[in-house]
């Protein structure tokens, strides 16, 4: 049996889809804490664990990508990508204990996007997903991915990240080191939950271990100067006990 940590079907808050992720791992140790620490970091986790059900969630759920453990209990992992790219173009990380050059050779020619070696960190791979995603995005799209765009334009919203400078409609916005940060991290991802941790680790330090209030004062400063309702927000939406999600450009009303 396949098993959903999201206890909301994917959804929190009204209409925003999460980031779907199949991780394909046996090993309850692993996969369990594996899948909250995806939950917690703004992702719709499930977990398959045998080679013949990744396939069948594969196929039937369409994950946004695969964790795929090479090592599984009715087959090899290696198998799994090489019938997932027969029909499809999800991006996918393998999870391995075997490191050697020629493993990682052989999984990246059978269509793998990355390659992690257990015992990993938790952050490592999030930011691999990460990358992955932003990459696989440029391809479909042939775009820049907005992480590397120099300005950021959301409605009547436009951030030119060079010069670090925000206006709203003609209205240049007097905005702190801080605000300015979060506010192009909010706009990279427009229409996408980031999650407080992931806020809190990348726009102030990835060690913070202390409260998390310093954000709630910057997001409510950033909806003062974009006045922002918090009860019927144009930009920043909260997504409770989560996160916080930025209109994305096709919901900007002119």
């Amino acid at each position: 049996m396949s098993a959903p940590l999201s206890s909301e079907g994917g959804r929190h808050g009204a209409g925003v889809a999460l980031t779907s992720v199949l991780l394909v791992e046996d090993e309850q140790s692993i996969a369990e804490p594996f899948a909250q620490a995806l939950t917690r970091n703004g992702f719709q986790p499930t977990i398959a664990r045998t080679a013949a059900e990744a396939l069948r969630l594969g196929r039937q759920e369409h994950p946004d990508i695969v964790l795929l453990d090479l090592t599984l209990p009715d087959g090899d992992g290696r198998d799994v990508c090489r019938e997932l790219r027969r029909d499809s173009n999800v991006p996918i990380i393998m999870l391995t204990a075997r490191g050697t050059v020629t493993d990682r050779v052989v999984g990246l020619e059978l269509g793998a996007d990355d390659y992690i070696v257990k015992p990993f960190a938790t952050g490592e791979v999030i930011s691999r997903i990460r990358a992955v995603l932003r990459r696989a995005r440029v391809q479909a799209h042939g775009v820049e991915d907005a992480a590397d765009a120099a300005e950021l334009t959301v409605g009547d919203l436009r951030l030119d990240l060079p010069a670090r400078r925000a206006w709203l409609g003609g209205r240049e916005l007097d905005l702190t080191r801080k605000e300015h940060d979060l506010l192009a991290r909010l706009m990279r991802d427009a229409g996408r939950v980031i999650t407080r941790e992931t806020l809190m680790s990348e726009v102030w330090d990835e060690n913070w271990f202390g409260s998390t209030k310093t954000l709630d004062v910057h997001i409510a400063g950033l909806r003062r100067k974009l006045d922002d309702d918090p009860g019927s927000p144009r930009y920043i939406r909260t997504v409770r006990g989560v996160g916080f999600r930025f209109t994305a450009p096709e919901e900007a009303q002119p």
